[in-house]
Parts: C-alpha cells; sequence; structure tokens
C-alpha cells in the first residue's frame, strides 16, 4: 500500500504531502479544485508519460515521492536483488523527477534507475484504473492472462508445469530444425570439410613451428651477413695466386728492406717492425679465418626454412590469422566432421524425442484448458452476480474459446493453446459481443469494477486507485458501487476520485482537495477531513449548488453512520 505521497511544483501543487491508511480512501473536492492532478502526479510515479506542461508555471522541474509498504512478492524480491537495490525493512520509497528540458530523474531507495525499471517496479504494486482498462478490454491475449489470475493454486501450477513443458520441447525443437536443416547441406558440406581436412593434414602444421622456423631464418640471415663480412676481411689478408694480399705484400717490403741494411742500418729496424707486423697479421688472419668457419652456413637449409615458413604464412592467410588459428581451425574441422559422420543417427534421436516431448506438452495443455474452462464457467457465474448487484440483471457473458477453422495444428505457446475472448450482452436481446464493443459509459463503469471486484486479492498488487469511477452512475446504483468499493478495501487499500455521497459515505479516510490563491496564484492542497468535516464534505456533496442544509447534515451522518455499520 502507499504510506505518503509528497508532490512539488506539479500544475497547481506548489507542495504537497499527505499520509495514506489502509481501506477505502476517497478524495473529493469542488470541480477544477485539483484532483485529477494528484491523480497525474501519481501516474508520473507509476512511470507515465511526462508532459512538461504538468510543470508548475515559473520553476524548471517538478517532482513526485511515494513510500510504499510491501508484501509478499517474489517477482518484486527478484527485480530489487537483480539491480541491487537494498529495501529498507518493506518500505519502498520511489522518487520520478521531469524538467523543462525534458530529463527524466527517476530513483528507488535512492538508487537512480531507469524509467522502464521504474515502471516494472510501480506496476507490481499499484493498479491503477483507467490507465489501462482500454487495452485490457480490446486485448483478448489480456482476457487469457486475467482469466489465469483467477485460477488457485492447481490453476497455477498448472501453468506453470505447461510453460516448462513448452520449454523443454523449444529447446528440442530449435536442435531439431537445426540439425534437419544441416543434414539436408551434410554432403556438401563433407565434402569441402574433406578437402580443407586433407590440405591441413599435409600441410603438417606443429605447435611452435612458425616461431622456430622465425628464429632459424633471423640467425641464419645473422650468419650470412657476417660470414660475408669476414669473408671480405679475410681475403684481404689471405696471399692471393698474384701475390696482392696485404700480407704478401708486407712480406715483399720486409725483404726489400732487409736488402737496403749495408746500405743504410736504419732499414733493419723498419724490416723488422715489417717482419712484427706481418706476425700480428697472420694473427689476425687466423682469427678471421676462425671466425669464418664459425658463422658458416647453410644456404639451402635457409631457402628451405624460408620456403616452409612461406606455406604456413599461406596457410594462415586461408584458416586464420596465426599458427593457433590453424590449428584450432584443423581440431573444429575434424569434431565437425566427425559430428556430421553421425548426424543422420543423431537426427532420427532427436527427432524420436521432439514428438515425446511435444505430446508431453500437448497432454499439459489440454490439462490448463479443461481448467480454464472450469475457471471461465466459474468467473462468468460470479461477474453476473456482481453485475446483478449493480444494476445490470440481465446481462449474459461468455468466455469463448476459439479454435482454428482449418484445424491446423498449433505451435506451442509458453502460455498453452487457448485462445479466448470475453463477450457480453448487457441488454436482454442483443447478441454477445467483445468487452470493447459496450458503449454505455455507465456500462463500462460497472463492468470494470465487476471486474475489479473479483480481481481483489488475486493480482498481488497491494493498492488500487479508481479516478471517477462513478460516471454514468447515480442513485440506487451509486450506494451500489459504494458497497463494491468496500468489498475490495477489505483485501487491498482503495484510493478513490468520487463526486457521489454515497462513495463519500463508505470511505474509512476522507480527504479535500481544495485550492486557494495565495499571492496572486492558485494553490491546490488536500488535507484529512476529521469526523465533523467528513458530515459537512458529504452533506455538501448531497445538497449541491442548494448550499448546506440541516436536513443534509443530519443524512450525510446517517449515511456515514450507515456504511460504518455495513462494513463492520
Amino acid at each position: 500500500m502507499i504510506l505518503s505521497i509528497r508532490i512539488q511544483h506539479v500544475a497547481l501543487i506548489e507542495s504537497m504531502f499527505v499520509s495514506l491508511h489502509p481501506g477505502l480512501l476517497v478524495l473529493s473536492g469542488e470541480t477544477g479544485a485539483g484532483k485529477s492532478i494528484i491523480i497525474d502526479a501519481v501516474n508520473l510515479i507509476l512511470g507515465g508519460r511526462a508532459d512538461k506542461n504538468l510543470i508548475r508555471t515559473g520553476f524548471d522541474k517538478a517532482s513526485v515521492e511515494a513510500v510504499f509498504e510491501t508484501g509478499d512478492c517474489e517477482e518484486l524480491d527478484r527485480i530489487l536483488e537483480q539491480e541491487s537495490i537494498d529495501r529498507d525493512g518493506n518500505t519502498l520509497t520511489v522518487y520520478r523527477e521531469i524538467g523543462q528540458n525534458g530529463k527524466n530523474v527517476c530513483r528507488i531507495n535512492g538508487i537512480m534507475v531507469s524509467l522502464t525499471l521504474l515502471r516494472s517496479v510501480t506496476s507490481l504494486l499499484v493498479n491503477l484504473h483507467g490507465q489501462s482498462e482500454h487495452q485490457f478490454l480490446a486485448d483478448p491475449e489480456k482476457h487469457l492472462g486475467y482469466l489465469d489470475l483467477m485460477g488457485g493454486k492447481e490453476h497455477q501450477e498448472l501453468i506453470r508445469k505447461t510453460e516448462e513443458a513448452y520449454q523443454r520441447f523449444m529447446t528440442n525443437h530449435r536442435e531439431y530444425v537445426r540439425m534437419h536443416k544441416q543434414n539436408e547441406s551434410k554432403d556438401v558440406r563433407m565434402a569441402m570439410l574433406k578437402r580443407e581436412l586433407e590440405e591441413l593434414q599435409q600441410a603438417g602444421i606443429t605447435p611452435g613451428e612458425e616461431k622456430e622456423l622465425t628464429n632459424t631464418c633471423i640467425q641464419m640471415e645473422k650468419a650470412a651477413r657476417i660470414h660475408g663480412k669476414v669473408s671480405g676481411a679475410y681475403r684481404v689478408f689471405l696471399s692471393d695466386e698474384d701475390g696482392s694480399s696485404a700480407m704478401a705484400s708486407l712480406k715483399q717490403a720486409a725483404k726489400a728492406l732487409y736488402g737496403l741494411q749495408e746500405e743504410d742500418p736504419s732499414f733493419k729496424d723498419i724490416a723488422e717492425k715489417c717482419d712484427s707486423l706481418y706476425y700480428e697479421m697472420e694473427d689476425i688472419a687466423y682469427q678471421l679465418s676462425r671466425l669464418e668457419n664459425q658463422y658458416d652456413f647453410d644456404i639451402n637449409k635457409l631457402e628451405s626454412a624460408e620456403n616452409r615458413l612461406e606455406f604456413i604464412r599461406r596457410i594462415e592467410r586461408k584458416y586464420g590469422t596465426t599458427e593457433e588459428d590453424v590449428l584450432r581451425a584443423q581440431h573444429e574441422k575434424e569434431e565437425e566432421y566427425e559430428m556430421l559422420c553421425g548426424l543422420e543417427e543423431r537426427v532420427a534421436e532427436t527427432g524420436a524425442e521432439h514428438k515425446k516431448l511435444l505430446s508431453a506438452y500437448r497432454q499439459c495443455a489440454r490439462n490448463l484448458t479443461e481448467s480454464r474452462k472450469r475457471i471461465a464457467d466459474e468467473f462468468g457465474k460470479r461477474l453476473i452476480a456482481e453485475l446483478k448487484d449493480l444494476g445490470m440483471p440481465h446481462t449474459r457473458f461468455e468466455t469463448k474459446f476459439y479454435e482454428d477453422p482449418t484445424g491446423k495444428v498449433k505451435m506451442p505457446t509458453a502460455k498453452g493453446d487457448d485462445q479466448i475472448e470475453f463477450l457480453i450482452s448487457p441488454n436482454p436481446g442483443e447478441p454477445l459481443k467483445p468487452l470493447a464493443k459496450i458503449a454505455s459509459g455507465g456500462e463500462l463503469s460497472r463492468l470494470m469494477l465487476a471486474i475489479k471486484t473479483i480481481e481483489s486479492g488475486r493480482s498481488g498488487r497491494e493498492t488500487m486507485i479508481f479516478d471517477e469511477i462513478d460516471t454514468g452512475i447515480s442513485g440506487q446504483m451509486a450506494q451500489a458501487v459504494a458497497e463494491k468499493m468496500g468489498q475490495i478495501s477489505l483485501h487491498q487499500q482503495v484510493i478513490c476520485i468520487s463526486h457521489l455521497p454515497q462513495i463519500a459515505a463508505a470511505a474509512d479516510h476522507q480527504y479535500l482537495v481544495h485550492k486557494s490563491v495565495h499571492e496572486g496564484r492558485t494553490i491546490s492542497a488536500i488535507r484529512e477531513l476529521d469526523p465533523e468535516e467528513r458530515v459537512l464534505e458529504v452533506a455538501r456533496m448531497i445538497s449541491g449548488a442548494g448550499g448546506l442544509t440541516d436536513e443534509g447534515r443530519r443524512y450525510a451522518s446517517e449515511m456515514i453512520s450507515a456504511s460504518a455499520k455495513r462494513k463492520a
């Protein structure tokens, strides 16, 4: 139920806070006092459309905050847990703010949430009559959900079993269809896989081979570079056939210098230095020869490694981007080929399971249909009885179960095989018609009230709000409507805007919506009436334009007392 509502800067409302109670709560007041504005504000907190025209002139934003006391609701608990929203005991604070810039701010227990989530949560807490009854009347699919709502635990168990049977069947069905299509193109696919596997198996790529080949090429290319340069240097020192090498030239120079020592002894020193240089060069040549042998390489081996590496990379471009991709692709293709080899057998096994699961689903769906027909019969009797109390004694009602005239087998659904629609005839001699075809506003109001009366205590929502349910109703029917609403309030908190004194008199708590002018601006406000004020307000509703009279006060007091006795 709603514990309190705070409204800021919505239309004529400057700032409003109201505490609410269990039972039947009636909002009354003069026409234009702002009762519908309160419903608009409540609609905002329920995730309704945000119209910027609702924002009070002169302000950038408007906000509504409601505090709910929640009962046991598994769906609500699941949503809150999924969104990591902590609960403050059994209370839930929902806040919505709309701005002139079009921005929406939604919070649940202080946590910022999307408008969709806010709508999902509040839809489990409040049923606002007038918000979706047209959809309910016009959409037969909603009729099916409503009929299921009327069922007890055994019926809910049938719904659960049917949905589970449907899910099992659909899991198998999707796999069966996939495998069947796969089997139709199996031969083409297997031929292609066979060619690819032969290529991959002949390639014989092993884990780490590409890296090893790459390293081999790098090392051998390095050795080739070093070997070439060392060989060039070695040839400078090495004696050539024409004697033009550095060592040969140095040796010849030393020999010529030694031949001049008799002419000048100083040539001997230079000759000896040439000998010394010769031996150093000989040592260098030895080291270069050793390094030349150390960095020797096999050109054929390098070409072989480069060719193998290029082949592997060509395979990679075809089957992936890395060696790991190729090996994975080969493994997957081997598995797929093996699977396709045994596909016909698996299709046969899945097909047999398909028939078995379909048969199980059909049995669950038949059981659910039988239960729905029993519920529909009972619901029809209850609705006719409720409408009789509401002044529609000649009403006929039927839940029509449609069957496909072509006899085609229906595809399973999570809700079973039923397609239904509620048909009604409010007046004698008139044919049964869909609910949406009812023309009279009074009949529509009474029909919806009868449906809500039967629904009360079953929907799981703790609060039901009626926005002027009394349209087209007066006199004796007004008293019947008041009693029905009192009956609903035994199971749920009922908030009702009404102009009828009979409904106001039946209230457990009554609130007056009024407006005043403050500093040149009109302001709507609300306050809860005490017992004496209630008598005066009900008397005003009775007297109308004639003004308050003593007779009206007495009659109002008697109406309130009589309603309290009936409720007791």
